[in-house]
């Protein structure tokens, strides 16, 4: 007990400065999902917030029920197919937009890097708006383009084959921003001793960027990645906001499926137990992304 109260005495100030981010996140975060873990086990709803003694405990009978929903099944589906295509294109072009605009600081780059994160710090339902109009089947902008070449107008949203790829367009255009600061950042932070370097020996700017700027982007690349990784795997505003989830549920995703069935349905414990199969994919999926990690490049 002597030893503990000397260590905490040596680091009470680390201690202290580091206490009101953890009681948040025991307040917020630890505490809620234990309780939902707990819910996931039972059969509350409206009835059983407004009296407990409604609540019954069903055991995992939630989560074999939840195997067996086809619609459950489709959002996973597509989530899966949100994930493929959506974390590779965040992160190819955000990473093509950083190196764009790492080759100049005039003003002219500085405001394209303020146009570029802009969208990142839109609210969704403006952006929704927006995208609205370029999507409408009659006087959409995309529409109107597609018509130039001669190709009939498309059912951006109400087409199932189409409304998936249309929801990642936006997703993918909202989310460029943000992670291109990461990369500027990281590309800022690469000595230009070795581009000179290789410059001396003869390498061309395609040899500098494979050899020197990409393999030395590999954290923030690893970085960009995981976050975008979880938050497709969350994919939800703009299913929510665009869709609903459809049409025929073509665009539900996971996060979707729980907000419908807890916050729609009222059926909490049956959406806790979705929320705790997201949640564990997500674990998973961030274990093999550590476990994938290559690492870090150091010259």
């Amino acid at each position: 007990m002597q030893n503990f109260i000397k260590r905490f005495n040596r680091y009470k100030y680390p201690y202290m400065f580091v206490a009101p981010a953890m009681l948040l996140l025991i307040t917020f975060s630890i505490i809620p999902i234990f309780v939902a873990l707990v819910i996931s086990f039972t059969d509350i709803d409206l009835a059983g917030l407004a009296n407990y003694s409604n609540i019954e405990a069903v055991g995992f009978e939630n989560y074999m029920n939840i195997f067996k929903d086809p619609v459950f099944l489709k959002s996973m589906y597509n989530t899966l197919f949100y994930v493929i295509i959506g974390v590779p294109l965040v992160v190819l072009f955000a990473m093509g937009a950083a190196l764009l605009l790492n080759y100049g600081t005039g003003w002219l780059f500085k405001t394209f890097r303020i146009v570029y994160y802009m969208p990142s710090i839109t609210n969704i339902v403006a952006v929704a708006v927006v995208w609205g109009y370029l999507y409408n089947s009659h006087y959409g902008l995309f529409n109107y383009i597609l018509s130039l070449f001669g190709i009939p107008a498309q059912q951006w949203l109400t087409d199932p084959a189409l409304a998936k790829l249309s929801l990642i367009l936006l997703a993918v255009w909202k989310a460029i921003g943000l992670n291109m600061i990461i990369f500027l950042a990281a590309l800022q932070g690469i000595p230009r001793s070795y581009y000179e370097a290789a410059e001396i020996d003869g390498a061309s700017k395609r040899q500098k960027l494979m050899y020197i700027t990409v393999p030395l982007l590999s954290f923030a690349t690893f970085f960009v990645t995981i976050t975008t990784l979880i938050g497709w795997i969350q994919f939800f505003e703009e299913p929510l906001v665009m869709t609903k989830g459809g049409p025929l549920n073509e665009t539900m995703s996971m996060a979707l499926f729980i907000y419908n069935n807890g916050f729609q349905l009222s059926n909490f414990g049956y959406a806790a137990a979705g929320s705790f199969v997201l949640f564990i994919i997500i674990i998973i999926a961030t274990i093999a992304q550590f476990a994938l990690k290559k690492r870090d490049v150091e010259y």
